[in-house]
Order: structure tokens, then sequence, then C-alpha cells
């Protein structure tokens, strides 16, 4: 089924730009004191990097309810395997986002 295969596609995509707001906001902090320019940059790149992630998560929620309004709910093993990394990715990305306020502060 091509819905699953594109949500899959956008799922994994969407855990690269988590990780990738986490790695830039890591070493954002790490070097703050020392390179403060390259810090403020480092967030921005972590802080765009969750928009990105934003923008794809909710083309994923565009695709679930294309496919309501045409064919009715979703096979429940596609829900099942979507919620289950949906809940992980939440989780993730409160911790991008608390790192990225321990930073501010």
């Amino acid at each position: 089924m091509i819905v699953m295969k594109i949500i899959e596609w956008l799922s994994d995509r969407i855990e690269e730009e988590i990780c990738d707001a986490h790695t830039y906001c890591e070493k954002a902090i790490m070097v703050k004191q020392d390179y403060p320019r390259l810090a403020d940059t480092l967030m921005k790149i972590s802080e765009d990097e969750l928009k990105h992630m934003a923008l794809l998560h909710n083309e994923v929620v565009d695709i679930i309810e294309e496919y309501r309004r045409n064919t009715g709910d979703p096979p429940p093993e596609m829900l099942a395997v979507y919620e289950y990394l949906h809940k992980k990715q939440i989780e993730k990305t409160a911790n991008v986002k608390a790192m990225q306020s321990q930073y501010r502060s």
C-alpha cells in the first residue's frame, strides 16, 4: 500500500530531523562559553530542524486524514505503527526542546 510507504518514509525523515536538532543543540551547549556566536548559529539550526520536523509531521497527519476521507479508517496495523512512532517522536522532541530551553537560560 503506497500510503504506508509514504508514511514510513516521512517518519524516517521526522526521526532524522529530531536527531539532527538534538545534535546541533548538544554542540551549541558545549561551545556556548568559548564560541557564543557559533553556539547561537548551532541553536538556530537546531530550532530550524524542529520546524522541518513539524512540517513533515503535518504532512503525515494530512495524508492520514485524506485516507480517512477517501477510504475510511486506515488499517489497524498502520495506525498502531504510526502511533508507536509518533509517541517516541514526541518524547524525543520534548527532550530536544528541554535542551534548547537549557541553552537559553
